[in-house]
């Protein structure tokens, strides 16, 4: 398997579904839509679709009715990190490489295109059911992936992460952060794939033990990066936690520590995987891939 040659052509497959779905840049909203597309198509590896679409095909999955829920889930992630960037949140001026979209399009418009892409993703997803009238699996992968995003998954967590600014926490409030802030949406994406494709409950609980583990350590690796990468490699601001006074596994365990829990957490994660009988080795080289990437 040539790994980064099928990367960049299922990069590029997610992107051309992203682009369905997006809507057209005209009529008196024009700005919105156009800001909205900004944040979108700001690059990136697409990792939350593309471990949607990996896990279905784990599987056994061959509908299209994956597609919805993939661009879906790109455009919840990319409302939340316009909403990231922002001067109440983190602040930052670049996001991949480029302006982020309130410096660009004003604080106000940003704002709008967060929630916008929120709304639209609700709005794409639930296309699914009139793709395949009556997919109950389709029903429930809406409700894990709207229960993932919302106060008891993503946006729960980063309200806790915004007031813990400043202040010391405990390792169980910083792990409570992450599983909520990252790890929620990884979970969405590998659980929604899962239960499109019709697994098992025992796999469907395998698959969120997975995620879970990935979400861990996705984010102590950020962590790391923010510390010992460069602007240019990280394509945003680095010492960015430093800059908002924000405990993390690097302040609390220091740098090498945080290193062996990202490994010991990954390993963790391809034992489950690897004990199941189906197997996509791609997925494998995908989730190993991201946990110990540079940028």
């Amino acid at each position: 398997m040539n790994f980064e040659k099928e990367l960049k052509e299922k990069v590029a497959e997610i992107e051309t579904i992203m682009k369905e779905y997006l809507p057209e840049e005209s009529g008196f909203q024009k700005t919105l839509l156009e800001a909205m597309k900004y944040g979108m198509m700001a690059g990136g590896k697409r990792i939350r679709p593309l471990l949607m679409t990996e896990t279905y095909r784990l599987f056994g999955g061959s509908s299209k009715v994956v597609r919805p829920f993939a661009a879906a889930i790109e455009m919840i992630h990319t409302h939340s990190l316009i909403h990231d960037d922002l001067p109440a949140m983190d602040n930052d001026e670049y996001r991949r490489g480029r302006k982020t979209t309130h410096i660009v399009y004003g604080e106000a418009m940003g704002i709008l295109a967060g929630d916008g892409l929120l709304n639209l993703a609700y709005e794409t997803a639930a296309k699914a059911f009139f793709m395949e009238p009556g997919n109950k699996n389709a029903e429930r992968a809406f409700s894990v992936l709207t229960g993932k995003t919302g106060i008891y998954g993503m946006i729960g967590g980063q309200s806790v992460d915004v007031e813990s600014a400043g202040l010391e926490i405990s390792k169980e409030k910083l792990d409570f952060i992450y599983r909520l802030k990252t790890g929620a949406l990884i979970e969405a994406a590998m659980m929604t794939g899962a239960i499109l494709a019709g697994a098992s409950e025992e796999k469907i609980k395998m698959t969120e033990q997975i995620a879970k583990k990935v979400g861990m350590a996705f984010q102590i690796q950020d962590d790391i990066l923010d510390v010992t990468s460069s602007t240019s490699v990280l394509g945003k601001p680095v010492n960015s936690d430093e800059k908002n006074h924000k405990t993390t596994y690097v302040t609390i365990y220091g740098l090498e520590h945080s290193k062996e829990e990202v490994e010991r957490i990954s390993r963790e994660a391809i034992a489950i995987l690897d004990s199941m009988e189906e197997k996509n080795e791609f997925l494998r080289t995908l989730i190993l891939d991201l946990i110990h990437r540079e940028k």
